[in-house]
């Protein structure tokens, strides 16, 4: 069975309601959705700049707790590789998006993301993307 790692995009279109993601992760069940550390950073960062800053914290407290949370420590490796391999190439990529996706390949999941555009250029990531496709 698969495991998906869901990028910071796609949970907040979950919070938001939006593309039925709901239903659509219901489907997989929550036992096999996890979200990275890099993700927590960015909702909250996310919420602390929004102009709805309180509910927003709330918002994103209430959807990490009833998350699984992947450490990205065993993920450092594979983010040092890529970031040398893409900067030499001259197409780096964002290092939160990076570290979620060295996250996702540390764990053999699937990432699930609206942004190929970026995502794309990580070696040996598997993503999905449940919005557009």
């Amino acid at each position: 069975m698969i495991n998906y790692l869901l990028d910071t995009d796609m949970c907040i279109f979950f919070i938001n309601g939006k593309f039925g993601l709901k239903e659509k992760l219901q489907a997989v069940g929550k036992q096999r959705l996890f979200i990275s550390e890099i993700t927590i950073a960015e909702l909250k960062f996310g919420a602390e700049n929004s102009q709805k800053v309180e509910y927003n914290r709330k918002t994103v407290e209430k959807f990490v707790k009833a998350s699984q949370v992947i450490p990205i420590a065993g993920s450092i490796d594979i983010y040092a590789k890529e970031k040398a391999r893409l900067r030499k190439q001259g197409t780096p990529i964002d290092d939160f998006d990076l570290l979620i996706g060295a996250t996702a390949i540390s764990n053999e999941m699937t990432l699930l993301t609206r942004n190929e555009k970026h995502f794309k250029r990580i070696k040996n990531l598997t993503y999905e993307n449940w919005i557009d496709n």
